[in-house]
C-alpha cells in the first residue's frame, strides 16, 4: 500500500506557471486530484492529478519522468468525445522533492456513484431503462479504447461521470495511469517486501469489480472491462454493492433476489460476468449485437419470426474484392434519457433508445471491433510518389498478415462504406496525412511484411482518426457522399445562393471555419483548400449554406421604435450565428455581445470595399457611424469546448 500525502499545494497557488488550483477534487493512495484554472486558456478548468508518494532528488524525478511519459504515453493519444483528453504531464520542484502532476480536460457533471447515493435514501436505484441507456453509449468507448489497445481496468460507478452539457456518461480514472504511478513509487522508492528485493505488486481495479484473474493475478483483456462493466451495471440497478450478491465460493452474482430484469438482459450481465475469461463476451461489439436484437425484439416482438430490414452494403477494404454483407439500417437521431421506471422499460426501448440512443452514439456505435475477415489490397513493386501506401490492385492477401491487422482494416472500410465515403477519397485523404506524418515515405510504397507492419498500424490509426472526425462533425449524407467530388463551380453556386439571402459568402465562411477547424485545429493557417481535407472543408460549407439559406442559421434584425433590439440563443462547439439588418449610411450604431471568451464576433459592412467593422475579433462591442446604406452582417461563431449562451444588444440612431 502506498503512503498517502498531505494536501500539499493551496487554493490560488500556481503551478507550471499557468494552473491555478481552485479546490481539491479527491485524494487516494496514489495522490491528490485538484480542479485549476488554465491561465493560458482563458481561466479555462482543467483537472489536475498528483501522484504520490513525492519522488526524492532530481535525478530520481527525471527517471520516474521518462517511465511515466514511456508507459502512459498511449493515454495521450486516445480522443474520444467521452473520454478527458489527457493535456500534459509536468513537474513541480519543491524543496529537494519533486511531484509530478498529469493535466487533463475537466467534466462537469456527477459521478454514477453520487447519482446512485442521491437516491438511495428515497428508495430508490437505477431504471433496466437508463442502464440499457448507459450499456448502448459507453460499450462504443470500450470499443474504441481497446482498438487503441488501452484497457481501462477500473470501471466502477466512480469512475464513470454523467456529463451536464450533453447527458452522455464519461469514463475516467484509466487505471493505467495508476499502474504507472505504482510502478514509479517501487522503482525509485524502494517499496519492497520485507526481507526481499522484489518491489510490491501493486493489484490495480476495486474488489468486486475487477474479475477474479485481475485481482489475483493482474491479467487484464477487454473482457476484464467488460466484467467490471456488468459489475457496475447490477450495482445501479440493484442499489447494492457486489460484496452483497456475489456468492464467495462460486462467484457468481446473485442479483435475482434483488431486481428482476427482462430475461435477455440478465442472460447478458450474466455473461459479461461469467468467472471464467473464457465463458464471457470478448469484445463490446458481442455485447452491442446482443443488445440491439435485444432492443429490436422489445419494441417488435414480430420481428423475431422475420429477418430484420436491412440494406446491403459492400464490405471492402481497398482494391479487394467486394463481399456482399447486411447492414442494419441506421436509426433516426434523439435525445438522451434521464428517468424512466421499470414498468415502461420496453415502451421506451421501442420508442426511444432504438431510435435515439443507438444513433446518439455517433462517436463510435459505427466502430464496431470485431471478428471480420478483412481483405488487404497489395501494393504494386516500384516506387511512385502519387501511389498509395495501400494500392488498388484486386489480388488475395498474403497469408503473414495477422488477423488482428486483417479485423482492424475491415473494421475501418466497414466505418468508411457505413458513412457512404467515396473509397478513392478515404484513400486519398488519409495517405495525405500519412505523408504529412512520415514525409520520408512518399516516394515509396508499404510492404506486406512484419517490416512495415508499424506504419501500416500507423496508417490504419490516421484512418481511425480522420473517419471519428468526419462522423463528429454530423456532415449530411449528401455532403458525405459528395466528398471527392466537389469543385469551384460548387463554390460559385453557393456564393449565388447566400447572396439572395443578404448575406456574404464571407460570413458563411466565417461559421464553415468554426466548424472545419473544431474538427480540424492542424488545418489552421495551411493551404488546404486543394488538398483532399479541402474537400471536407467544402462538405461543411455546402451544409452550412443550406442552413443559412433555410434560415435556420440566419436571423433577420427588425428594428422597432427607438432603434434598440436584443437577440440571444446558445451556440454548441464550433457552430456559428448570422445575423443581417438593413441600415443606412450615417446611422450610429452600437452593438454588444455578451457571450463566452471563446467565441469570435464579426460585423461586415454591406460591400467589400469597406473594410470589416469586426472580423474574427475577441472585441465584443463596436459604436460609431455607418459607412454605407445596405445589409450589415453579424457572425458569431463558437470556439468553446461546450455549448455557450450569448446575447446580441444592438441600438441605432439617425
Amino acid at each position: 500500500m502506498l503512503p498517502s500525502l498531505a494536501k500539499t499545494f493551496d487554493t490560488g497557488k500556481i503551478l507550471g506557471g499557468r494552473y491555478r488550483i481552485v479546490r481539491e477534487l479527491g485524494h487516494g493512495g496514489f495522490g491528490r486530484t485538484y480542479l485549476a484554472q488554465d491561465l493560458n486558456r482563458f481561466n479555462e478548468p482543467c483537472v489536475l492529478k498528483e501522484f504520490a508518494p513525492q519522488v526524492q532528488g532530481n535525478h530520481a524525478l527525471q527517471k520516474a519522468e521518462e517511465l511515466f511519459e514511456r508507459e502512459a504515453g498511449v493515454l495521450y493519444r486516445l480522443q474520444h468525445p467521452q473520454i478527458p483528453q489527457f493535456r500534459e504531464l509536468f513537474q513541480v520542484q519543491q524543496q529537494d522533492k519533486g511531484t509530478l502532476l498529469l493535466v487533463q480536460d475537466y467534466v462537469e457533471g456527477q459521478t454514477y456513484r453520487a447519482l446512485l447515493e442521491a437516491r438511495r435514501p428515497q428508495g430508490l436505484r437505477f431504471s433496466e431503462a437508463e442502464v440499457t441507456q448507459l450499456l448502448i453509449q459507453i460499450l462504443p468507448v470500450l470499443e474504441y479504447i481497446h482498438f487503441m489497445r488501452v484497457i481501462h481496468r477500473d470501471i466502477s460507478p466512480d469512475n464513470l461521470i454523467l456529463r451536464s452539457t450533453d447527458g452522455l456518461p464519461v469514463l475516467i480514472d484509466f487505471g493505467g495511469v495508476k499502474e504507472v504511478a505504482a510502478n514509479v513509487a517501487s522503482k525509485f522508492l524502494g517499496s519492497k517486501v520485507a526481507g526481499q528485493n522484489k518491489p510490491i505488486i501493486t493489484r490495480l481495479g476495486k474488489v468486486g469489480y475487477a474479475p477474479p484473474e485481475q485481482m489475483q493475478g493482474g491479467s487484464v483483456f477487454p473482457h476484464s472491462d467488460l466484467y467490471a462493466l456488468g459489475a457496475t451495471i447490477l450495482v445501479l440497478v440493484t442499489g447494492q454493492e457486489p460484496q452483497q450478491i456475489i456468492d464467495p465460493n462460486t462467484l457468481t452474482w446473485n442479483w435475482r433476489r434483488e431486481i428482476s430484469l427482462s430475461p435477455t438482459l440478465g442472460r447478458i450481465l450474466d455473461k459479461m460476468l461469467q468467472p471464467r475469461p473464457g465463458e464471457r463476451y470478448q469484445n463490446a461489439k458481442e455485447v452491442l449485437r446482443d443488445l440491439t436484437t435485444h432492443l429490436q425484439f422489445a419494441s417488435d416482438p414480430q420481428s423475431a419470426s422475420s429477418p430484420p430490414q436491412t440494406k446491403p452494403t459492400l464490405a471492402v477494404a481497398p482494391g479487394s474484392k467486394p463481399v456482399a454483407v447486411n447492414q442494419p439500417a441506421r436509426p433516426a437521431t434523439g435525445r438522451p434519457l434521464t428517468t424512466f421506471t421499470n414498468n415502461t422499460v420496453l415502451d421506451w426501448l421501442g420508442k426511444v433508445v432504438l431510435v435515439s440512443v443507438l444513433a446518439a452514439a455517433v462517436f463510435g456505435f459505427t466502430f464496431w471491433a470485431t471478428n471480420w475477415w478483412f481483405t488487404l489490397r497489395v501494393p504494386r513493386p516500384g516506387p511512385s510518389p502519387k501511389e498509395s501506401p495501400i494500392d488498388q490492385p484486386d489480388i488475395k492477401p498474403p497469408d503473414w498478415f495477422t488477423k488482428n491487422e486483417e479485423n482492424r482494416k475491415k473494421l475501418l472500410d466497414q466505418r468508411r462504406a457505413n458513412l457512404e465515403i467515396n473509397e478513392k477519397f478515404y484513400i486519398e485523404l488519409v495517405n495525405e496525412a500519412f505523408w504529412d506524418k512520415y514525409p520520408n515515405q512518399e516516394k515509396r510504397q508499404l510492404g506486406n511484411g512484419s517490416q512495415d507492419a508499424p506504419l501500416r498500424e500507423e496508417w490504419d490509426k490516421l484512418a481511425f482518426e480522420l473517419l471519428t472526425r468526419i462522423e463528429l462533425l454530423n456532415l449530411s449524407r449528401t455532403a458525405r457522399g459528395r466528398l471527392g467530388s466537389y469543385g469551384t463551380a460548387d463554390l460559385t453556386r453557393w456564393k449565388q445562393e447566400v447572396n439572395q439571402v443578404r448575406l456574404s459568402s464571407r460570413a458563411a465562411y466565417d461559421i464553415a471555419d468554426s466548424k472545419f477547424f473544431h474538427k480540424f485545429p492542424d488545418q489552421r493557417g495551411q493551404k488546404f483548400i486543394d488538398k483532399s481535407i479541402g474537400q471536407v472543408w467544402q462538405g461543411i460549407v455546402g451544409d452550412t449554406i443550406k442552413a443559412l439559406t433555410s434560415g435556420k442559421s440566419l436571423q433577420r434584425i427588425e428594428f422597432a421604435a427607438g432603434g434598440v433590439q436584443q437577440v440571444n440563443g446558445t451556440l454548441k462547439p464550433g457552430d456559428g450565428q448570422a445575423f443581417t439588418a438593413k441600415l443606412s449610411g450615417g446611422q450610429v450604431m452600437e452593438v454588444r455581445l455578451a457571450t463566452d471568451v471563446n467565441a469570435l464576433f464579426s460585423i461586415y459592412a454591406p460591400t467589400r470595399k469597406t473594410t470589416p467593422l469586426l472580423e474574427d475579433s475577441s472585441k465584443r462591442d463596436w459604436i460609431g457611424e455607418l459607412p454605407a446604406s445596405g445589409f450589415y452582417e453579424f457572425v458569431v461563431v463558437s470556439q468553446a469546448s461546450k455549448p455557450i449562451n450569448y446575447q446580441l444588444n444592438f441600438r441605432v440612431e439617425d
